[in-house]
């Protein structure tokens, strides 16, 4: 599995795992990024950012390999410019979303798309999201939003306030679509069967990719099926308990203190360089 390393591709997770508590990537993470690729290692990254969101942070990590979003709605190659692959929410987004909001008004709301991020309803969650992501938004009524392309529905509200819509949402048992957990102030609508496994599972078949070893690191519920997909997963210190026992590694270092490093030098060891 890791007999050449020019043929190993690194697929981390952002806020949690290669992002530290600040929203910085240390300087440990960053240089041994660095060495791996200039031993012939790939790089890339699995979030559920746009594609526009994601952009400030390809010149810093130095991005040449196609990037997962929209936490597994898209595969997008910054370096061709052109989205690979997509999976867009049924039609039936909207009236789930407007169903939603009627039942918790007091939650905050935005479509994904591929040309950027519509807010139909702001609240505190949502403006912080909105300056986490240095984005600038569409303001719209969710029934103005244009049809079609919808990656995913991001709904922002207090902590204690996610567990009932989780429920909410099971009890209604809408179809076509899916529901996770991408921190504790947002719950994503996605399209049903879409995770950031089911897209690794589409990176493996990209040109070029198809017999890689991949590697996946992610410290939330919403990394959990990309861990499980990958033929290494990984977790970083500061994981979820759910994450850690889908993991086949538990790295001894957090976020803070450079686990995709860690995590580095193990596969670099593993393949005898």
């Amino acid at each position: 599995m890791f007999e050449d390393i020019t043929k190993v591709i690194l697929l981390s997770d952002m806020d949690g795992t290669l992002l530290n508590s600040k929203k910085q990537i240390t300087d440990t993470d960053r240089a041994a990024i660095e060495r791996f690729k200039s031993l012939g290692g790939h790089f890339s990254v699995a979030t559920g950012r746009t594609i526009q969101s994601f952009e400030q942070y390809c010149p810093i990590i130095g991005i040449n390999e196609p990037v997962i979003m929209y936490n597994g709605a898209a595969i997008h190659d910054y370096t061709a410019g052109k989205t690979l692959f997509t999976k867009p929410l049924p039609a039936s987004a909207r009236e789930v979303s407007s169903r939603i909001m009627a039942a918790m008004p007091e939650a905050g709301g935005e479509v994904l798309r591929t040309d950027g991020t519509y807010i139909f309803r702001n609240n505190d969650y949502e403006q912080l999201h909105t300056d986490l992501c240095k984005i600038v938004p569409f303001f719209s009524p969710l029934e103005d939003i244009p049809e079609g392309g919808w990656l995913k529905v991001l709904f922002a509200m207090s902590p204690e306030d996610v567990p009932v819509m989780e429920v909410m949402v099971g009890q209604e048992n809408f179809s076509g679509v899916s529901f996770v957990r991408s921190s504790d102030i947002f719950l994503e609508m996605l399209p049903e069967g879409v995770t950031k496994g089911s897209a690794l599972a589409e990176y493996r078949r990209l040109p070029g990719f198809e017999d890689f070893t991949f590697v996946s690191v992610g410290d939330f519920d919403n990394d959990i099926e990309m861990i499980r997909e990958a033929d290494l997963g990984a977790c970083p210190a500061n994981a979820e308990e759910d994450v850690k026992a889908a993991a086949d590694l538990v790295l001894t270092r957090s976020c803070d203190e450079g686990a995709v490093a860690e995590l580095i030098e193990y596969i670099i060891e593993r393949c005898g360089v």
